[in-house]
């Protein structure tokens, strides 16, 4: 059985996710990249680099449409056309078709109790 490997993100609404992200760079040290993300790198093979994201988002998202929910947790796995197939098997469909990007393969599906959950398959170096 494919499962998940780790957390690959932490995402929530906020009222002001740049006001958020500077008090937690500011007061507890996150680490902010360039691009505005904050990401904790670590170098674990077989993703390379490996990183878990915590990233607030604007209040007025659709992103985890249609959750109603705050947040939405992402998790990693090793294959995600297996996850997914295997997923299917047992009555739980995605949203939305696997999209591939150049950091990975992400799909989308709802809990029991209506939250988004986002599963990636980093992009493998």
């Amino acid at each position: 059985m494919e499962k998940v490997i780790g957390i690959g993100g932490i995402f929530f609404k906020s009222e002001n996710p740049q006001k958020l992200i500077d008090w937690y760079k500011n007061y507890l040290g996150l680490p902010v990249l360039p691009d505005g993300t904050v990401a904790f790198v670590n170098n674990n093979p077989p993703f390379n680099p490996d990183y878990t994201v915590w990233s607030p988002f604007p209040e007025k998202t659709d992103y985890f449409s249609p959750s109603n929910s705050q947040f939405m947790i992402n998790f990693k796995v090793m294959n995600l056309k297996l996850m997914i197939s295997e997923l299917k098997e047992k009555g739980i469909q995605p949203l939305e078709d696997i999209k591939e990007f150049e950091y990975g393969k992400f799909a989308w599906i709802m809990d029991p109790e209506g939250n988004k959950i986002e599963l990636w398959e980093p992009a493998k170096d």
